[in-house]
């Protein structure tokens, strides 16, 4: 991620991390082409606020220099929006205007690393009957489809991309909210108790969702249920 903006870089790296994407940050085109011989990504977010970040020189040269393999997703505000044409034709691979959606930012990222490893970046994820569909923002439990607001949908994705881990309080609040956890707020309370409900979060399903007192949320494999393997499975691509 590219960006000038710390708060825009923290805003994608908690949307991502929902997905269970690691989103590293940079403030300065040099920086990220130093990061780029340092480490290789799959996807880089970057943001158009000229002159010097993620210019359309910017996008000409990572093209030069990765050619066509690495997806470039643009961001913009509205003001900059007749400009990213521009940017489209050096060898972007598509834009969005601020503000950002969390669903529609997780469904353009999938989408661009699908059509750039289709053999890596599966549609379909399946937790032994749970059936998710990251670009719809859908769950199935046994083939029936399961009603979740937004939040509650991001909350579910992201316990089910870490299954055995314990998620912190904060983290959750960070991830899901964008914002630290209020003194006395229940309001991650109430969205896991309607996450054990709405799924069905129990033995028989081969799911716990297990509470630890003072630190977070765990999701874990029951053994002998339905939901056998610690990893998801791909569904059938479409």
């Amino acid at each position: 991620m590219l960006d000038d903006e710390p708060r825009e870089i923290e805003s994608i790296q908690r949307m991502m991390a929902i997905s269970g994407y690691e989103c590293h940050g940079y403030a300065s085109g040099k920086s990220l082409l130093r990061g780029l011989r340092a480490q290789r990504y799959d996807l880089l977010v970057l943001g158009w606020r000229p002159p010097e970040v993620a210019g359309i020189a910017m996008v000409r040269r990572l093209r030069e220099r990765f050619g066509n393999r690495l997806p470039l997703l643009l961001t913009a505000g509205p003001e900059h929006k007749a400009r990213l044409t521009s940017a489209l034709l050096a060898g972007a691979d598509d834009f969005m205007i601020k503000p950002l959606g969390s669903a529609e930012l997780q469904a353009r990222v999938h989408a661009l690393l699908r059509r750039a490893y289709p053999t890596r970046f599966e549609r379909e994820l399946d937790y032994g009957p749970y059936h998710f569909s990251p670009l719809t923002g859908t769950i199935r439990l046994r083939g029936e489809p399961v009603r979740l607001k937004q939040r509650e949908y991001d909350l579910a994705l992201l316990l089910f991309r870490n299954i055995g881990r314990l998620l912190p309080r904060e983290y959750l609040m960070l991830t899901v909210w964008g914002k630290g956890l209020e003194t006395g707020s229940r309001s991650l309370d109430t969205h896991v108790s309607r996450l054990r409900a709405q799924l069905d979060l129990r033995p028989a399903n081969g799911m716990i969702l297990a509470s630890v007192y003072g630190l977070g949320y765990r999701l874990e494999y029951f053994a002998g249920g339905e939901a056998e393997s610690p990893y998801p499975t791909a569904g059938a691509a479409e």
